[in-house]
């Protein structure tokens, strides 16, 4: 999340996440963002920072190999993420904002997180943000958001999570206002010992197309491209090389 003040869903709702998630294959993610940083000529230990970092699952794979850092406008995200990664430096930041007294190999940014940004502007921001935090020659791994020319509108999405004293699900419905996307997305959450709960989230994305994130990602001083097989059907990953 990029806001200062993250949404229910990286709130209230941080310690359901991965169990809402647990579908995603983070182990085989990190070894496609490698075999990325590596055809761009970054072989070897590669020093990583992954923005929007959420619980750390990423950065869980990755650290294996790689130096890697974090960073997330969630405090309650990264308290799940310190648990996991105890020894990993996690910092509490917004993308388009955030200072670091180092500059790393590669700078990931995924699950289309961008989408929650407000305006073009901001986008413009959170690239030269990306690419001051990079070596010369260093490369950005981004997802985006969906193509705008690719919606499918009025869509419903569920997801189950059945644990033995927790059981969670979400509902989601999904419409379009001007060049944004605005899902509402319903929680009915049974906990052992306190009952039934429903939270109601909306949550909205920014649509950009992606000649455009392009062009922004170039602005940024970023040599920039797109390769269709990214890490979720549909949404590719936008490329950026900073100059040697």
């Amino acid at each position: 999340m990029t806001s200062s003040k993250p949404s229910q869903f990286y709130g209230e709702l941080a310690k359901y996440y991965d169990d809402l998630n647990a579908w995603k294959d983070y182990r085989a993610e990190s070894e496609r963002l490698e075999e990325i940083a590596r055809s761009i000529g970054r072989r070897g230990r590669a020093t990583w920072l992954d923005v929007a970092c959420g619980t750390g699952r990423h950065l869980e794979h990755l650290r294996r190999k790689h130096p890697v850092v974090g960073v997330d406008a969630s405090r309650e995200m990264l308290r799940i993420a310190r648990r996991r990664l105890p020894k990993i430096r996690l910092v509490v930041g917004d993308m388009r904002t955030f200072r670091l007294d180092q500059r790393f190999d590669v700078v990931s940014c995924l699950f289309s997180a961008i989408g929650h940004l407000r305006t073009e502007r901001d986008l413009g921001t959170t690239f030269a943000n990306f690419a001051r935090h990079l070596n010369p020659g260093g490369v950005a791994i981004v997802e985006p958001w969906l193509d705008p020319t690719k919606l499918r509108l009025g869509s419903v999405y569920l997801r189950a999570y059945d644990g033995p004293f927790t059981k969670v699900v979400r509902c989601a419905f999904s419409t379009r206002r001007g060049n944004r996307t605005v899902i509402q997305y319903h929680y009915l959450i049974a906990e052992h010992g306190r009952g039934i709960r429903h939270v109601k989230v909306t949550d909205v994305g920014l649509l950009v197309s992606r000649s455009r994130l392009l062009e922004l990602m170039s602005s940024a001083g970023l040599e920039s491209r797109f390769i269709a097989r990214g890490l979720m059907p549909g949404r590719g990953l936008l490329i950026g090389v900073k100059d040697r």
